[in-house]
């Protein structure tokens, strides 16, 4: 032995001991998560541990420092010993003691980074046999063992020639097997209790084959939706119990031996079949849940009572009536919350299937009495009203028990905006208001987590916190119908005429729009669905809209926000990018927007509208034929009715262009009260104020017949007509009247301009070029406006000719009978001549009409409907608002107005206001603009931001607040009440 070598000896029997007694993984740990290994858990200093405490950063840091370890250990001993490998695994060895008695850790992540340095054909195969071995077997005390045995082996095998080192490597092994008997073992610890991203790898090396957490991520195809559900709510921060599923088929021996079963810790075992708790098919108690399970042998039992209720009778007849296949069941074990109350909640009221009702039934004790229907609960209904706070001022309900939202703001899945949440709760009994509260708000947490579908939970609080013991779709309660937007495209009560054309031409484009963006995603979908009637009344499909905003990668509220102008949350990048390519496809259309209309005004509108203008005296065949003359261009206008208002809510958001810098003198709405206004004002030089204080009588326009240069003004109304003629209280609805039918509306306000002129409008000041832009898409809105409802007003007044004929033939019996019929059914009956079909008509017509009335006399409808045959609308959330002293809407025009209150359902009868009348309506369209013009603020129950009558409280600078729900029947004639048009608050003074 030289000098060199010695001095290698030296080193290697003092400095390997120390450095594997170097406490590199303690460091690491306290430098990034200060905390103390040697105070944790088993108090091993290991790679372990580190994952176990400190998570994947932590653990990967670990890894990399006592692989560098064992590697400078080899090579050291190669420095000095370059022929003689023995003292390589000498160097190994000296490493390991001084890592187990200085460092408090087994050393095998040295040993096996310096065996790989050492010998890597030995390392590669002894880690490919144990490692296949491991994931086949899955037992790691075994698997340990086996890779002990298997490297003096191998090597032996590659290296027959030098026993010393066969000896000192299982010298190594032993060694190394006898410190795993003297400290415990890190992988012993539970799982779920470590840092969540270093879970899978623990649960993988603790060989738990039939292990499965709820901290895992559980597919629904293999573990049933509840698992699922519970699996995916847990990860999100939600309060679920500590649970493990057993797959079906796996061995139930493995997990029961696993499970901390005890006096102290019941367990519940609880059915997860696959295809239960779905958002088809609940399957609620149709299997068995065994509770308070103390022991391995009544868990055992358990289990099995649970298994096989998949196959009881009643089970079997169930599925089989909701054609669901046969499939599997996995069991659900977990924790059992020992209960001071508990109980079941309901997002939305499954029985109304209407309303902002969250309905709670409790007890005290566990949930199960309640769903098993032993013990009659205590009930609640809770209504929750949001409040986004503006600087300090916030509004709540009157009696109401405000809480900040701070429940909310904890689930990684909510919204973190700072809100108020005001409650009103009916009904008594023990659970504490508190209580109450906070499993409303858990329910339409989770009702807004599954993307608005109403859900139906289970819950139990132990006297410190409330705990999520199931989560599932209300399966009764779905679609979702939303009036909302609805009642602004096509408002009031809907005959079936007016139905029948509107929901095909709608339902189309947007089913052209949503294929241009989804390519082959968007098959399947039937966008006839799109929308329905309840109570005669338009409703939209939110779920189904939801549903394919999602896939096109959207918030679900993106249709409100285009149409509206409400909030928009953030679309997730990776879904924005994979609709990437229809995205630019449908911004190419939206580029080319102006220039389309242009050409197609051409070619198309003007053409038509020309061809329909005159009606004359013909038969049903030929005004069959216009009308699917003017059917065909309203099928394009219909396009453009839809793309132009969303082309221009889009620029203008992301522009952040304001509304008060924009011109909306060419909208049909203000065009109208303009030229209506400045007629008023010429005629008011000819008249003398005597002559006017009668305004509202006929004898007006019988004194400007009489006065020079009056038939002049009476022309220019006569003209007016012409021009605008087509207008009325609804242009999307063909069974209402135009002006130019009843021209008394127009008149009365001629009249009323006459003696008290609306004020000038306020003009914007110089466009920016941002403002430019989106000023070009306004412009164009109006220019579509006026073309659909031209073509509208064209298709009512062909109808009323076909109508005309058949009242003089006897087929009808009065007018408007025709707007009773369907449009398939006037083609059958103008094409077909169908007998049978003429003699049901009159009990047709008579049956959809007393309808039709049934539904007028509806006091309120909902402004959600939950299911597709709803019962009759109850009035407990409208008698709620009636207590309320703020209500809140959208702010669709700045300004605040403390005024009184003048409620007007139609423009039947047009009433005396002023600038001190806040006019309150149940929704705005083009027609309302000169009544709207000379109120001082407006209250609206349905619109935004972009309806006609935001757009014309703009223009004259009056305060307006939309969307406060059942406006017309909370608030009365003669009420003070202030607005606030920024904030969208009605605040009751009286």
């Amino acid at each position: 032995m030289t000098l060199t070598q010695v001095w290698g000896s030296v080193i290697i029997f003092t400095f390997c001991p120390l450095l594997g007694g170097l406490p590199l993984i303690s460091w690491i740990t306290y430098a990034l998560t200060s905390r103390q290994l040697a105070h944790l858990g088993t108090g091993n200093i290991s790679v372990s541990a580190a994952f176990y405490h400190g998570g994947r950063l932590v653990g990967i840091l670990a890894v990399c420092s006592e692989a560098l370890k064992g590697i400078a250990a080899v090579l050291i001993a190669r420095y000095f010993f370059p022929t003689e490998p023995t003292w390589e695994l000498l160097a190994l060895i000296m490493l390991v003691m001084g890592r187990y008695w200085m460092g408090k850790g087994a050393g095998t992540t040295n040993v096996v980074w310096g065996v790989v340095v050492h010998d890597w054909k030995t390392a590669f195969l002894v880690f490919l046999i144990a490692g296949i071995s491991f994931t086949i077997l899955r037992e790691r005390r075994s698997g340990r063992l086996g890779v002990l045995i298997l490297f003096p082996l191998i090597l032996a095998l590659l290296h027959p020639e030098n026993p010393a080192r066969i000896i000192v490597a299982s010298a190594l092994g032993l060694l190394l097997a006898w410190i795993y008997q003297k400290i415990p073992d890190d992988l012993d610890l539970p799982p779920e209790e470590g840092k969540v991203k270093s879970q899978r790898v623990f649960r993988f090396f603790r060989g738990d084959k039939a292990i499965i957490s709820l901290n895992s991520e559980l597919d629904y195809r293999q573990v049933g939706q509840k698992a699922a559900t519970l699996s995916q709510l847990k990860r999100c921060g939600y309060p679920v119990p500590t649970g493990w599923v057993l797959s079906p088929g796996d061995d139930p021996e493995t997990l029961i031996k696993y499970l901390p079963v005890s006096e102290s810790e019941p367990l519940v075992v609880r059915s997860s079949a696959i295809g239960e708790d779905s958002e088809l098919s609940s399957a609620a108690g149709q299997y068995q849940s065994v509770l308070q399970v103390k022991t391995e042998t009544a868990l055992r039992a358990a289990i099995t009572v649970v298994l096989d209720s998949y196959n009881h009778p009643v089970a079997v007849d169930y599925r089989r009536q909701r054609q669901l296949p046969d499939t599997s069941m996995a069991v659900l074990v977990q924790k059992q919350v020992l209960g001071v109350f508990s109980g079941v909640a309901f997002s939305r009221d499954p029985i109304s299937q209407q309303g902002e009702a969250v309905v709670i039934e409790g007890v005290a004790g566990d949930a199960t009495q309640v769903v098993s229907g032993r013990v009659t609960p205590q009930q609640y209904r809770v209504y929750l009203q949001e409040y986004e706070e503006q600087g300090n001022k916030s509004a709540r309900g009157n009696g109401s028990s405000p809480i900040q939202e701070e429940t909310a703001n904890s689930h990684p899945q909510t919204s973190s905006r700072s809100v108020n949440i005001s409650f009103q709760i009916e009904g008594s009994g023990d659970l504490p208001s508190s209580l109450i509260e906070e499993v409303a708000v858990l329910a339409r947490q989770l009702e807004e987590y599954y993307h608005g579908i109403p859900q139906d939970i289970e819950w139990s609080y132990d006297g410190q916190q409330l705990w999520l013991l199931q989560a599932r779709s209300i399966t009764t309660l779905q679609p979702m119908w939303t009036r909302k937007i609805a009642a602004e495209v096509i408002p009031g009560l809907i005959r079936p005429l007016t139905w029948s054309i509107n929901l095909p031409l709608t339902s189309k484009v947007w089913g052209e729009i949503f294929t241009l963006v989804l390519g082959k995603r968007a098959r399947g979908l039937d966008f006839q669905e799109t929308a329905t009637l309840h109570y005669s009344r338009a409703y939209f499909n939110a779920t189904f809209l939801g549903k394919i905003f999602r896939r096109m990668g959207l918030p679900p509220e993106s249709l409100e926000f285009l149409t509206r102008g409400t909030k928009f949350s953030k679309p997730p990048l990776f879904s924005t990018l994979r609709n990437l390519p229809g995205l630019l496809r449908l911004l190419g259309r939206e580029w080319g927007l102006d220039t389309d209309f242009d050409q197609d005004y051409q070619q198309i509108f003007a053409p038509t509208l020309s061809q329909v203008e005159t009606i004359p005296e013909s038969s049903p065949s030929v005004l069959l034929e216009r009308i699917e003359i003017i059917l065909e261009a309203l099928n394009k206008a219909t396009y453009y009715s839809i793309l132009a208002p969303l082309s221009m809510s889009l620029r203008q958001a992301l522009l952040q262009v304001k509304d008060k810098e924009l011109d909306n003198s060419q909208t049909p709405e203000v065009a109208s009260l303009q030229e209506i206004s400045q007629l008023a004002a010429d005629a008011r030089h000819l008249l003398s104020l005597e002559q006017v204080t009668d305004w509202s009588s006929p004898s007006l326009f019988t004194t400007l017949v009489e006065i020079p240069d009056g038939q002049s003004i009476l022309d220019q109304l006569y003209q007016f007509l012409e021009s605008y003629g087509y207008l009325s209280e609804v242009a999307t609805d063909i069974a209402v009247p135009r002006w130019k039918e009843d021209p008394r509306v127009v008149r009365q306000l001629f009249a009323q301009f006459l003696n008290d002129p609306p004020p000038i409008p306020k003009q914007p000041k110089r466009q920016r070029w941002k403002a430019e832009v989106v000023q070009a898409r306004l412009n164009l809105k109006g220019q579509v406006t006026q073309v659909y409802s031209q073509l509208l007003a064209q298709l009512r007044w062909n109808f009323l000719a076909l109508e005309k004929i058949w009242l003089k033939s006897g087929l009808l019996s009065q007018s408007g009978d025709i707007f009773f019929l369907e449009f398939s059914e006037i083609e059958i009956l103008v094409v077909d001549a169908d007998e049978q079909l003429k003699e049901q008509i009159p009990q047709l017509v008579q049956q959809r009409r007393e309808q039709l009335e049934k539904h007028r006399q509806l006091r309120t409808v909902p402004s959600l409907i939950y299911g597709n045959s709803p019962p009759d609308p109850v009035a407990s959330d409208y008698s709620l608002q009636i207590h309320q002293k703020l209500l809140q809407g959208i702010g669709a025009s700045s300004g605040q107005l403390e005024g009184i209150v003048k409620i007007v359902v139609n423009l039947q009868v047009t009433p005396i206001i002023d600038r001190k009348t806040i006019l309150v309506v149940p929704y705005t369209d083009s027609g309302w603009a000169p009544l709207l013009a000379r109120a001082g603020g407006l209250i609206a129950e349905v619109g935004g931001r972009l309806s006609h009558g935001a757009i014309v409280a703009r223009e004259y600078g009056i305060p307006a607040v939309m969307d406060i729900e059942n406006a017309t029947e909370v608030l009365r004639d003669g009420q003070r009440v202030l607005i606030d048009g920024q904030l969208g608050i009605v605040e009751l003074l009286e």
